[in-house]
């Protein structure tokens, strides 16, 4: 397996302190910095915060150069 496969991770669940179990998450924009993007983990069963993710630009570009990539690689030869 490449390395490339595993940079960009997104939770889907994380052991919340309050429900003393792990819980499915929402992610939220928290704050927009010009180098990142901070999004914070909540709980889905009482709202609390269980963690955070930070996404710097050049991350971001990437993800997006990905995303374009696989897409163009899905599309029917006479579309591309």
């Amino acid at each position: 397996m490449s390395q490339q496969q595993f940079e960009n991770f997104t939770a889907s669940q994380l052991y919340c302190d309050k429900c003393k179990v792990a819980m499915p998450v929402r992610e939220r924009l928290l704050l927009v910095l010009p180098d990142k993007e901070i999004y914070d983990y909540l709980c889905t069963g009482c709202a609390a915060s269980v963690g955070q993710r930070e996404i710097t630009a050049g991350d971001k570009v990437m993800a997006q150069a990905i995303a374009a990539r696989r897409q163009r690689r899905s599309l029917p030869i006479s579309l591309r």
